[in-house]
């Protein structure tokens, strides 16, 4: 019988990467359309986006140690990696584009 030990863990960290993978885009959408940051930190978004970044490295390393492909749930951590960036570009220039004015 193959080890399933790993199972509900690695269910539940898709689970958590979906529903932020599904929560970025909404984000970047509202400020896009409104051009208003309001509410939103610039320094909260790095802080995210570090934290996604130590999440891939943490999965490639283990991949590296293991001698392994990294797992698939890697490509959500990039995925969403990617989104809190450009939601960081959005929101640097939509804080510009009020100064400007």
């Amino acid at each position: 019988m193959p080890d399933t030990s790993m199972l509900w863990p690695q269910l539940f960290e898709t689970v958590m990467l979906i529903c932020f993978g599904l929560s970025w885009p909404i984000s970047i959408h509202k400020s896009w359309r409104t051009r208003n940051v309001a509410g939103k930190s610039r320094v909260f978004l790095t802080f995210v986006f570090m934290g996604y970044v130590a999440g891939v490295v943490a999965k490639l390393w283990r991949a590296h140690i293991l001698g392994t492909a990294p797992e698939w749930v890697t490509g959500l951590y990039v995925f969403n990696g990617l989104l809190v960036l450009v939601d960081i570009v959005l929101h640097r220039r939509i804080t510009r584009e009020g100064q400007q004015a």
